[in-house]
């Protein structure tokens, strides 16, 4: 059996000229990263701005369990089938991070034959726009560090200081650190802190942001630190905003490749979705809503992180109304959802299926009270059987979703054909009537306590003193009426990772709060989730190698 990586490097790519073409994209509104890869011009967008929107639909999935869901592998899957099906389509994904690469998830690109390309471009540098906001990140804190050193004119207490590095790497030991150590002119000594670049407010503000102006105002909004009459000092007090948007005007634009079928795919922007909001970009959204008929785009890990963010942060701040969401599971996840080992997944279960089922349950419930037709599917596996199949197919009919098979993996777009064509009846049939969760102006704890309870199914939600401190600030400031972005374990709808299934009577632990004024939402801190993630005991690193010809290995 072929990997992903050798798959991928047997693929006959067009030029990235020749994909842009089918969309009506001329040459000279792509910005060519060599022969495969391209960004796309600001003249394109205020040429398509005034065209009506495609549909647009969203690919979400049941928590993630090491039998693997196949979220990203599904959306392009789907992509490659609504195009054989004669649709003009476009994905729109995000970009991988390194972390997750070396680390223990692998690469973002899809799988088997329903792959993005080129893959190892994507998973590893792909166009710099991670690295731009890396370096725009560490400018910010290099300039608040200088400014202390120089004087300190804004008053900045150190012990207030928010604003963190970050590097794009699972690097456990950057947590917590001391600098400034060494004479006089090495700095101020005070403690630091890391974070992965995924986790940046710069990756969300990039994600969310309209246009350079947009951009800019964003960047003024971000608060660095506190001064020490307890006032928000923000990266417009330390004159950083022009040099951070010098570095990221590239980073802004989109970028186009394809898939393996040769469907064009808009991958841009990348923050995690358990400790960040999790979406790509809307500057790709809707450039791709322009360009196609139908958009497939995905949120990351479960519904209850990334559709959640996706249907309370993203639309509400972009105005984006989507038209159905495909909810993916395999049997073998809710198997594992049910008790059953990992190495006896490959057996039939109807009693263990019947137990794992809950947590695609309440995924489905929850989708459903935003008013979004759900469509389910199956990401099959050969050690499936029938009767499993079939009782996932009648339960989710008994809930009113439509249901359809995938088989993307093994057959690409052609394996996608059952589900692309439920997709088409229901964008057809079912009228979407999107709304969001809450609205603005509830309270933050309002809004945390609705997700916990609507979204997780806790009783509620617990506030450490920090927690009930820092919220109590955040509104005295005046950031109350923007919505919450939850950092929450993806493996379980609670906070204890450990609670598989559909867990009841449990309390959401908020341990901390902070606003990242810049992205326009508050973050809050859950249970035990940390913002700069550690290898595990044997990295995907161990396995990835080149070649003296060039070829890489080891890559997934």
């Amino acid at each position: 059996m072929k990997t992903d990586i050798q798959i991928a490097q047997e693929a006959q790519m067009l030029p990235i000229r020749q994909v842009a073409a089918a969309y009506g994209i001329s040459e000279d509104q792509l910005e060519l990263y060599g022969k495969y890869k391209a960004k796309l011009s600001d003249e394109l967008w205020e040429q398509v701005k005034n065209r009506p929107d495609g549909k647009l639909v969203l690919v979400t999935a049941i928590n993630p369990t090491p039998a693997g869901e196949g979220k990203t592998t599904t959306s392009v899957g789907l992509s490659d089938a609504l195009s054989r099906l004669g649709k003009k389509t476009l994905a729109a994904l995000r970009e991988p991070s390194l972390g997750p690469c070396f680390g223990i998830k692998g690469g973002a690109a899809g799988g088997g034959y329903a792959q993005v390309v080129p893959m190892e471009d994507l998973n590893l540098h792909f166009t710099g726009d991670f690295h731009a906001i890396t370096s725009a990140n560490n400018l910010l804190a290099a300039l608040l560090d200088n400014h202390i050193q120089q004087g300190n004119a804004l008053g900045i207490d150190t012990r207030q200081i928010l604003w963190k590095r970050c590097m794009d790497m699972n690097d456990r030991a950057l947590r917590n650190i001391v600098i400034g150590l060494g004479a006089k002119a090495d700095g101020f000594v005070r403690e630091d802190h890391f974070v992965i670049t995924v986790a940046s407010e710069i990756m969300a503000i990039l994600c969310l942001a309209d246009d350079m102006k947009d951009l800019k105002e964003r960047l003024g909004r971000i608060i660095v630190a506190y001064n020490y009459a307890g006032e928000p000092v923000t990266a417009a007090d330390l004159h950083a905003v022009g040099a951070m948007a010098a570095l990221l005007k590239d980073a802004l634009k989109p970028n186009l490749i394809q898939t393996l079928e040769h469907t064009g795919a808009l991958v841009h922007g990348g923050p995690f979705v358990n400790i960040a909001h999790g979406c790509n970009s809307v500057r790709a959204t809707r450039t791709a809503l322009k360009l196609a008929d139908i958009v497939v785009t995905e949120a990351g890990f479960g519904a209850d992180l990334g559709a959640e963010k996706f249907l309370d942060i993203k639309c509400r701040k972009a105005g984006l109304k989507p038209d159905a969401v495909v909810l993916v599971a395999t049997v073998r996840a809710l198997k594992y959802n049910g008790g059953v080992a990992k190495a006896d997944l490959g057996q039939e279960n109807l009693e263990a299926l019947k137990a794992g089922i809950v947590n695609l349950e309440k995924h489905i419930e929850n989708l459903q009270k935003y008013g979004v037709p759900v469509v389910v599917t199956l990401n099959a596996f050969t050690s499936d059987t029938e009767a499993e199949h079939a009782y996932v197919r009648q339960f989710c009919e008994e809930r009113g979703c439509e249901f359809a098979l995938s088989q993307v993996w093994e057959k690409g777009g052609e394996g996608g054909e059952a589900l692309a064509q439920k997709v088409l009846d229901t964008l057809e049939k079912k009228e979407s009537h999107y709304h969001p969760l809450y609205a603005d102006d509830l309270s933050i704890r309002e809004k945390i306590e609705t997700i916990a309870k609507e979204i997780y199914g806790a009783d509620g939600a617990a506030y450490a003193p920090a927690a009930a401190k820092a919220i109590d600030k955040i509104e005295a400031m005046g950031f109350g009426s923007l919505p919450v972005c939850m950092a929450k374990t993806q493996y379980s709808l609670s906070d204890d990772q450990t609670k598989l299934g559909r867990p009841r009577d449990f309390t959401i632990q908020v341990r901390d709060a902070y606003v990242s004024a810049g992205a326009g939402f508050v973050v809050v801190l859950t249970g035990a989730i940390m913002t700069m993630p550690g290898l595990p005991k044997k990295p995907a690193a161990d396995n990835i190698d080149v070649d003296e010809h060039g070829v890489i290995t080891g890559l997934f």
